[in-house]
C-alpha cells in the first residue's frame, strides 16, 4: 500500500457507506468488514488498523488504544467504540477463541474453498502475524459497491462528519492523531465544514431580549444619518 496524503481525499455518501459494507460483508475475506467497519468508526489510519492487537481493545470500557502510528501525537490515543466497531470487533473476536492479547486482531490468513458445497474457507491462519494487506479483497468490494475511493478516503469520511455534526475542532484532533503542526493545516483545510455548526453557536449570542424590530426601528431614527449606514 503507498503512503496515503492528509491533503486529498472525499468523503463517501451514506448510501455508498451502505453499499461498501454490504459488499465487504459479502468478502471471502472474513477481516475485510471489520476492517472498514473499525476505518468508518474510528477514523484510524491503514497502517494502525493493520497492526492492531487485542491487548489494544478493551471491550469491557468500550475502547481501544491506538499502538505505532505516523505521529507521535496519534500514537497509544484512545478511541472510543461506538456501536459498529464493538460489534464488528466482538464478531471477529469469536471467530478466535483461542486468541491472546498479543495476537494481531487481523492475522495473515489465506482462502479457499472446499467441502462438498465448495464455500469459501480461511486457512493457513496466523495469529502472530498480522494481515499484509487487503487489497484483492478490498478492490472487489468497491467494485461490487459500485463505490469509487480509497482505504485512506474512509478516515476523512469520519473527520467530514463528525465536523458536520459539531464536534469541537480540538475533540476531532485527538480523535485523527493530529501533530500540532498537521492540526494547523487540517483547520483551514476542513474549517468550511464546520461553518453550519458555527453558526448554530453564534446564535446563542443574540441576546434574550434580542428583536429584530429594534434594530429596523433604530435604523429608522432620524439621529442616524445616511452615509452612516452600510451600503
Amino acid at each position: 500500500m503507498l503512503r496515503t496524503r492528509d491533503d486529498v481525499g472525499r468523503a463517501i455518501s451514506e448510501d455508498e457507506e451502505k453499499r461498501l459494507l454490504e459488499a465487504c460483508a459479502a468478502s471471502r475475506s472474513r477481516c475485510l468488514y471489520p476492517a472498514v467497519a473499525v476505518a468508518l468508526s474510528t477514523c484510524m489510519r491503514y497502517s494502525e488498523i493493520r497492526l492492531l492487537q487485542w491487548k489494544q481493545v478493551d471491550f469491557g470500557g468500550r475502547i481501544l488504544k491506538v499502538g505505532e502510528s505516523k505521529t507521535e501525537s496519534g500514537e497509544g490515543r484512545p478511541i472510543p467504540l461506538n456501536e459498529m466497531a464493538f460489534h464488528a470487533l466482538g464478531m471477529l473476536a469469536s471467530q478466535f477463541p483461542d486468541r491472546r492479547p498479543d495476537h494481531y486482531v487481523f492475522p495473515a490468513e489465506k482462502y479457499g474453498a472446499g467441502g462438498d458445497e465448495f464455500k469459501v474457507c480461511a486457512h493457513s491462519t496466523d495469529l502472530t502475524k498480522p494481515v499484509g494487506d487487503w487489497k484483492e479483497a478490498w478492490e472487489a468490494a468497491k467494485k461490487r459497491a459500485k463505490v469509487l475511493c480509497r482505504f485512506h478516503d474512509l478516515r476523512h469520511t469520519g473527520c467530514t462528519r463528525m465536523l458536520e455534526a459539531g464536534v469541537p475542532f480540538s475533540v476531532v484532533a485527538t480523535i485523527m492523531g493530529w501533530s500540532p503542526s498537521t492540526t494547523v493545516r487540517m483547520a483551514k483545510r476542513y474549517g468550511h465544514i464546520g461553518q453550519a455548526a458555527q453558526r448554530e453557536a453564534v446564535k446563542a449570542l443574540n441576546g434574550a431580549g434580542f428583536q429584530a424590530a429594534w434594530a429596523q426601528n433604530w435604523a429608522q431614527s432620524p439621529t442616524i444619518s445616511e452615509g452612516s449606514l452600510p451600503n
